[in-house]
């Protein structure tokens, strides 16, 4: 790989070949403070050159103005991407700052179209489940994506921050691809049961905010580092007392970096990557990120190789973390195991 180019792996055994890292786009739009459109389309092309082909964005990021964002790249290249967008975070009409979920099957329907017609193009390749409404039998959800398939208007289907049961009754009507959920250094409650149950069905696991959203790169270090509009600054551990034991948690990842002639966030990345190994599944993180240098950076990581040893240091740190990563986890698997 002298062009610096990552390689490539199935998306589970229903899934396309994607690059073994993707790119979580929705900061470009969305939630992380002010936007640069300029230099998120030079990192969308910077990203594409270095093999990543799997693009991950979704209805609710900006209202959907992310999607909307995404479309002149995705058209230009559509042959290159693996397009990932998601439904399930409804918006009412009264009330934009607030998110309901639903996965009632009207809802998926008019979802989808809105998605399609956002992003200009004529099928999804990767079609996501956002958040999981309990109201609705998950056998009827997927039973309605899965006619989204049949219609072709959509390829592949995954699911969110599911349970291990819940994915497993999910698969049982049609074979799901992803499931995408938190997996990180910082954020490890997957393992127990949702990663296994992936594995034994032949599904990859996508990590977002494989970089706990940035904590574990040194870029900030409690919430009033952020931007008054930073959504991160609402998440419990990056605020009080939690926000500075965790920073005191980051010693073990600087020194392993040191020794790489890495920085943090690859040592944190690798060790994400390694998972794919360690649990013998695929596992395509999607670092987010607004700079072509920070794509170059992500990328890289992909080839660091840890020891034994640096590993056994890594591991204790998900267990001494302070605070929750949502202030409300009833939405997320860990939530409902």
């Amino acid at each position: 790989m002298t062009d610096g180019r990552i390689t490539t792996a199935k998306l589970g055994d229903h899934g396309p070949e994607v690059g073994v890292q993707g790119l979580g786009c929705m900061g470009m739009s969305f939630a992380y403070g002010p936007v640069d459109a300029e230099a998120s389309r030079a990192t969308l092309e910077r990203a594409l050159e270095l093999g990543v082909t799997f693009y991950d964005t979704a209805d609710a990021y900006g209202a959907g103005e992310n999607e909307r964002f995404l479309s002149p790249f995705f058209k230009a290249h559509r042959d290159e991407v693996v397009i990932a967008t998601k439904f399930a975070l409804s918006i009412p009409p009264d009330d934009p700052t607030r998110r309901v979920i639903r996965n009632d099957p009207p809802y998926i329907r008019q979802a989808v179209e809105a998605s399609l017609k956002r992003l200009d193009v004529d099928v999804i390749d990767l079609y996501y489940m956002h958040r999981r409404d309990v109201n609705v039998p998950i056998e009827e959800s997927v039973g309605t994506m899965a006619e989204l398939v049949r219609e072709g208007k959509v390829k592949h289907l995954g699911l969110s921050e599911v349970t291990a049961d819940e994915l497993r009754a999910a698969h049982a009507v049609h074979p799901i691809a992803a499931v995408q959920s938190e997996w990180s250094l910082f954020s490890r409650d997957i393992e127990p049961k949702v990663v296994p149950a992936a594995r034994d069905l032949g599904v990859a696991l996508v990590p977002y905010s494989p970089l706990g959203r940035g904590f574990l790169t040194g870029s900030f270090a409690k919430a009033e580092d952020l931007t008054p509009d930073d959504f991160r600054r609402q998440q419990p551990r990056f605020t009080g007392d939690n926000a500075a034991r965790n920073a005191a948690l980051l010693e073990p990842i600087r020194t392993i970096a040191s020794s790489h002639g890495a920085t943090p966030g690859q040592i944190a990345l690798a060790w994400v990557q390694q998972q794919a190994a360690v649990h013998n599944l695929p596992v395509i993180p999607i670092p987010g990120t607004r700079k072509p240098s920070r794509v170059e950076e992500n990328t890289a990581a992909t080839r660091i190789v840890l020891t034994e040893e640096e590993v056994s240091l890594l591991d204790p740190i998900a267990a001494q973390v302070a605070g929750n990563r949502y202030a409300d986890m009833a939405f997320t698997s860990a939530g409902r195991e």
